[in-house]
């Protein structure tokens, strides 16, 4: 098509913004701070409890992988080729046998604390800036006009 790079490069520029938008939003916002709002925005709270759970999980998890790999190579586990698949083994099975581990302790934990099928957080207090929120339809105010005004000036 004749008009073919122009979507191509529109395309790209909205995917492009688009990414940053969520990358932007990623890195400034804790995800402990916006799972438990979900719920009032209409997930059930089992999911969120799950997603919680599995968010604060998977670090500890990480950092004993990464324990366990530090002592297989100060124990030369990676000398050979044998030798690393042996290590990677080992390292599939303790990952394992630790999430279980942390997983009943978890559970056991939930239990003696009366849990009753939802995890209570205290959310801290979200304070409203106004010169933040009139800066920021400022700004989007002026990127929506230039916007219009860029699409109307380009054929």
């Amino acid at each position: 098509a004749p008009d073919g790079p122009v979507h191509a490069g529109e395309l790209l520029l909205r995917t492009a913004s688009a990414s940053l938008g969520v990358l932007l939003f990623a890195f400034t916002t804790p995800v402990s701070d916006v799972l438990p709002r979900l719920v009032r925005a209409g997930v059930p709270a089992p999911v969120v409890d799950v997603a919680l759970v599995m968010y604060r999980i998977v670090f500890l998890l990480l950092d004993a992988q990464s324990k366990v790999r530090q002592a297989q190579a100060a124990r030369l586990g990676a000398t050979t080729r044998a030798a690393v698949w042996r290590s990677m083994a080992g390292l599939g099975a303790t990952s394992f046998v630790r999430a279980f581990d942390r997983a009943q302790r978890l559970q056991t934990g939930l239990a003696g604390r009366g849990y009753d099928g939802t995890l209570r957080v205290l959310l801290p207090e979200a304070p409203v800036s106004r010169p933040f929120l009139a800066a920021t339809g400022g700004l989007l105010a002026v990127l929506v006009a230039l916007t219009l005004v860029l699409e109307r000036l380009l054929p």
